[in-house]
């Protein structure tokens, strides 16, 4: 098991300096931020005083050596427009969307495994084929297109719900679902395939051969290894959800860190759009190291690949 660990801890690592350097370079590529800074009339002496200021008149190797060297010790950076570091900043920004993307996780979980293990149990029935083409269309539908519709169903005409902001429960419900519809979608989809597989191995009928509760041999014996496809993705979701909760905070007028990572890339903020980027990936990387390890512990083979 620790040389299980020792190896995904490495290739962790190695993902992460990876995508370091690729931000790093990319945003160089992506525009100046001079434009944004300084007003159309400054002077080509103010345009020089600027860079040399934030360290842009350097070769970009200087840059990206002087950026490593910070980030070891802990500096990530200073935003170019707010003046602030812009861990600060993100980790303002990160809590209102990890409220919103925690909750979608947890509901594609309770919504999607159990959708999907009926389905498999009632195999071509009316309601798997029900449930197959509901989590269908659930995968299909962009994020906005559902937000939208949300809002004009339960905001404009029943006047249920807030079509916006973050001052309450009420506020949470639609953002949720519009976040984690379409990976329960996922969810139930592999849950359904993985227990089909499932269902026909040999150790599943010696166990119902034995006289053991139905529920027993689904839920003890089966949905263990049914569930197996399922964990491989849960770490790619996590990801997924805050990437889309882009769309879903600019829908629904959400202060989160999808907003802020727009708003830093249309203006150059360079140190903001790659500390955004970076703890995104470190946010995927633990989830799915978290995944790896749970996936070992259920299936031990795992631990020689």
């Amino acid at each position: 098991m620790t040389r299980f660990l020792l190896r995904k801890l490495l290739r962790a690592a190695f993902t992460l300096w990876f995508i370091v350097t690729v931000v790093f370079f990319v945003t160089r590529l992506s525009g100046d931020p001079m434009q944004y800074l300084l007003p159309d009339d400054a002077t080509d002496a103010q345009f020089a005083q600027m860079e040399a200021f934030l360290g842009l008149d350097q070769p970009l190797s200087v840059q990206y050596r002087r950026y490593l060297a910070a980030m070891v010790h802990g500096d990530f950076g200073t935003s170019f427009f707010a003046r602030r570091p812009v861990l600060e900043i993100y980790a303002e920004r990160i809590v209102p969307t990890l409220q919103m993307a925690i909750p979608a996780f947890l509901l594609a979980i309770a919504i999607g495994i159990p959708a999907g293990l009926f389905a498999a149990l009632h195999r071509n029935s009316a309601t798997d084929r029900a449930l197959m083409s509901i989590a269908f269309v659930g995968q299909a539908l962009p994020n906005f297109v559902l937000g939208i519709t949300l809002i004009l169903v339960f905001s404009l005409t029943l006047q249920w719900l807030p079509s916006g902001g973050r001052t309450g429960f009420a506020n949470y419900i639609m953002p949720t679902i519009t976040l984690g519809t379409a990976s329960a979608a996922i969810v139930a989809r592999l849950t359904r395939s993985g227990m089909l597989d499932v269902i026909r191995q040999d150790y599943m009928r010696a166990a119902a051969a034995r006289g053991l509760p139905r529920h027993t041999v689904v839920l003890k014996h089966g949905l263990r290894n049914g569930v197996l496809p399922v964990l491989t993705i849960l770490g790619l979701m996590i990801g997924d959800l805050i990437a889309g909760s882009v769309i879903v905070e600019t829908v629904f007028a959400w202060p989160g860190a999808g907003r802020l990572v727009i708003d830093a890339v249309l203006n150059r903020d360079y140190p903001l759009v790659q500390f955004a980027i970076l703890a995104t990936a470190v946010i995927v990387i633990l989830a799915n190291l978290s995944v790896d390890v749970l996936y070992g512990v259920l299936d031990p083979r795992m631990r020689e690949r």
